[in-house]
C-alpha cells in the first residue's frame, strides 16, 4: 500500500506536496519521493525513510517548480531498497515521471513484452517501473511532437488493455501537466480537487481526501474506475473514461484498516463506516454471548478506536483506553519482516494496569492477520491483571492473500488458515473470539454512503478476486518470491535477476 499526490499550482508546489505526503504517511513508511518540473528540468529527491527524514531544507530548496508529484511507499514483497523508491523517470517521450499505488498481477508477462516488443529496459523489480514504461511506450507510438489530451487518453486506454491488477497512478509529463488514472474496478483509491487563487485554479490529486482537506483544496470527486484526469500546467482540466466494462469494486480493507478515519473514499465516510462496524459487531456479540460478563471494552490503538467506542455504547459497557501507544514506532502490519514486527509490539504498546486489574476485558482490533500481534497483546492484558480476556475483530477472518497492493503472507501463514474460530481463540490465548460477518462489514460500509459501489473487493476474506486472473500458479510464484526474501535474497539482490526471462525473474 502506498500514497500518491500530484499538484498543479501557481507557485512552487514543493511544500504543498511535502505536507500532503506527511498526511498520507500512514500509507507507507518505507520510502518517500518528490519530483517537480522547473523550466522543463526535473528536480527529484527520493530515498528510504519517513517523509520528515528524506526531505531536509537543502532538498526542499532544490525542488523548484509549479507542478510536481509525490509518493510514500511500503514494500509489497521482500525487503526494501532505495532503488525501488518512487517516483520513477523515463526520458522518452517528453520526459515522464510516475508514482503508483497498488499491484499489477501480470508483471512478469509485461516485463517480457516490454523487452521483446517495446524494446525497453526495466532496471528494478518494481511493477511501477513496468507501468511507467508501458504508458511511455503507448504515448511514443503516436509519434506526436507535443502531447494532447486526445493522445494521452488513447495511451491510457491502451494501458488499461495491457495491464491487470489494482492501481491508482499519478504521472507528470514534463512541460505539459499531470495525468492520473485508476484501474477499471477502482480497487485502489484516488480523488482530485481544486482551489481558486487570484492567478487561477490550482489542482490536486491524492490517494485520500484528507490530503486535499489539509491543504485547503475542495474535493471535487473520486476518479472513476478506468477514468483518466489531466491537469495541464496552464490550469485546464480534462477527464475521459478510458476503459470498457468498468465496475466499481473498491478494496474494503481501506475502510477496515488503511485509510485515515477522516477520509472520504468513493462517497463513503471512513469514520462512519467504522462506527457501524462496531454496532454490527456488538449485535453479533449479543447473539453469540447474550449473557456476557464484559466489564470494559478496550481498543487496540489506533484504527479500532471508532469501532470499539460504538461497540461499547451499543453493549452499554464502559469504554476505556487501556494501551498507551509509542507514537514513534511504525504500524506493525506494514513493517517488512516478521521478526521486526514481533519485536515492535511491546515497544509500541504499554498496558495501563488500572484498566485491567481484576476485570473481564473485551479487546477490539480492526482485523487479525498473522495473529502475532494480538497474541502478544492478550498476554500483556493478562500480565496487567485481567481476569478474563475476550477478543473481537471488526473484520471477518483473513484467510486469503491480497494481490492488489497490500503486503500479506501466504495463506498458510494466516492464523485463520484451516482453523475454526474457537481454535484461533485458543491459539491467541483469548477466552473467546468474535469475528465480524462479511455481510455486516459490507453493509457497514455501504449504509448511508453516496457511492456507485454495490460491492467491494473482499478477496482477503472470501478468496474471490475481482480481476479474475488469480490462480494457484500466481500464488506459487508469490510464495517463492516471499521465500527468497526470507532466505536473505533482498530486492537489491533481485535487481540482478533478468526480468526479461520470467523463469528467472
Amino acid at each position: 500500500m502506498c500514497g500518491i499526490v500530484g499538484v498543479v499550482g501557481k507557485s512552487h508546489v514543493n511544500q504543498a506536496i511535502y505536507d500532503a505526503l506527511t498526511v498520507l504517511q500512514h500509507r507507507g513508511q518505507d520510502a518517500a519521493g518528490i519530483v517537480t518540473s522547473y523550466g522543463n528540468k526535473l528536480c527529484l529527491r527520493k530515498d528510504n525513510g519517513l517523509v520528515r527524514d528524506v526531505f531536509r531544507t537543502r532538498h526542499m530548496q532544490r525542488l523548484l517548480g509549479h507542478i510536481g508529484i509525490g509518493h510514500v511507499r511500503y514494500p509489497t514483497a521482500g525487503s526494501s531498497s532505495s532503488a525501488e523508491a518512487q517516483p520513477f523517470y523515463v526520458n522518452s517521450p517528453y520526459g515522464i515521471t510516475l508514482a503508483h499505488n497498488g499491484n499489477l498481477t501480470n508483471t512478469e508477462q509485461l516485463a517480457e513484452d516490454i523487452y521483446r516488443e517495446d524494446l525497453r529496459h526495466i532496471n528494478t523489480t518494481s511493477d511501477s517501473e513496468v507501468l511507467l514504461n508501458i504508458f511511455a511506450h503507448e504515448l511514443q507510438e503516436q509519434r506526436q511532437l507535443k502531447p494532447s489530451p486526445e493522445m494521452i487518453f488513447k495511451a491510457v486506454r491502451r494501458v488499461h488493455e495491457r495491464i491487470r491488477g489494482g492501481y491508482a497512478v499519478v504521472a507528470m509529463i514534463t512541460g505539459y501537466g499531470i495525468v492520473a488514472f485508476r484501474d477499471p474496478h477502482g480497487i485502489r483509491p484516488a480523488v482530485f480537487g481544486h482551489r481558486d487563487t487570484e492567478q487561477g485554479p490550482e489542482y490536486m490529486v491524492a490517494s485520500e481526501s484528507v490530503a486535499l482537506d489539509a491543504l485547503g483544496f475542495k474535493l471535487d470527486r473520486d476518479i472513476a474506475p478506468g477514468e483518466c484526469v489531466i491537469m495541464t500546467e496552464d490550469g485546464q482540466l480534462f477527464t475521459e473514461q478510458c476503459a470498457d466494462n468498468t465496475e466499481l469494486k473498491p478494496c474494503i480493507f481501506e475502510h477496515v484498516y488503511f485509510a485515515r478515519p477522516d477520509s472520504i473514499i468513493d462517497g463513503i465516510a471512513v469514520y462512519k463506516a467504522r462506527l457501524r462496524m462496531g454496532e454490527k459487531l456488538a449485535d453479533k456479540i449479543m447473539r453469540e454471548h447474550p449473557d456476557h460478563d464484559i466489564d470494559v471494552v478496550i481498543p487496540i490503538p489506533d484504527t479500532s478506536r471508532s469501532s470499539a467506542l460504538e461497540l461499547a455504547n451499543h453493549l452499554g459497557v464502559k469504554y476505556r483506553e487501556g494501551f498507551m501507544k509509542n507514537r514513534y514506532i511504525g504500524r506493525t502490519f506494514i513493517m517488512p519482516g516478521q521478526q521486526l514486527r514481533k519485536k515492535s509490539v511491546k515497544q509500541k504498546l504499554n498496558a495501563l494496569d488500572l484498566e485491567f486489574r481484576g476485570k473481564n476485558v473485551l479487546l477490539v482490533d480492526d482485523s487479525i492477520v498473522r495473529g502475532t500481534t494480538c497474541e502478544q497483546i492478550i498476554e500483556m492484558a493478562r500480565e496487567a491483571g485481567a481476569a478474563k480476556v475476550y477478543f473481537a475483530s471488526a473484520a471477518p477472518a483473513v484467510r486469503y492473500p491480497n494481490v492488489y497492493g497490500i503486503d500479506m503472507p501466504a495463506k498458510e501463514e494466516f492464523i485463520a488458515h484451516d482453523r475454526t474460530t474457537d481454535e484461533i481463540a485458543k491459539e491467541i490465548g483469548a477466552d473467546w473470539l468474535v469475528y465480524q460477518d462479511i455481510e455486516d462489514l459490507v453493509d457497514a460500509c455501504l449504509e448511508g454512503a453516496t457511492t456507485d459501489a454495490k460491492a467491494f473487493d473482499c478477496s482477503v476474506f472470501d478468496g474471490s478476486y475481482v480481476t479474475g486472473d488469480i490462480d494457484d500458479d500466481y500464488f506459487r510464484r508469490l510464495y517463492e518470491l516471499r521465500n527468497d526474501a526470507k532466505k536473505g535474497l533482498t530486492i537489491a539482490d533481485n535487481e540482478n535477476i533478468d526480468l526479461h526471462n520470467p523463469k528467472e525473474a
